[in-house]
């Protein structure tokens, strides 16, 4: 599940094995430990996404729900205040919309 904030943008998927707990990943130094501060981030180089963490399903779950119940924006991009990620963000953005249904 990739998850886009205005400060961070993670992917979250069940490893073999794991069920309680899920595998938080970034590519962005300090994206994990924004949203899971509690998290005991690892970096490694020969990976897809650099930073990863392993976090308990139900805390991942817990973030989920605040995040939503928190949101009080009606333009997400309007949130996105750092160039660098907003272009990101936009690139993904003009993507989906590329394979809109007309």
């Amino acid at each position: 599940m990739w998850i886009f904030l205005p400060k961070s943008f993670i992917s979250v998927v069940q490893k073999p094995g794991d069920t309680d707990v899920l595998t938080v990943r970034a590519r962005i130094k300090g994206d994990i430990e924004s949203v899971f501060p509690q998290a005991r981030v690892e970096a490694n180089q020969g990976t897809d996404y650099k930073y990863r963490a392993r976090v308990p399903r139900e805390a991942v779950a817990q973030v989920l729900h605040d995040q939503v119940m928190n949101l009080d924006w009606s333009n997400f991009k309007g949130t996105v205040k750092a160039k660098k990620r907003h272009d990101a963000y936009m690139n993904v953005w003009s993507a989906m919309y590329a394979v809109q249904d007309r």
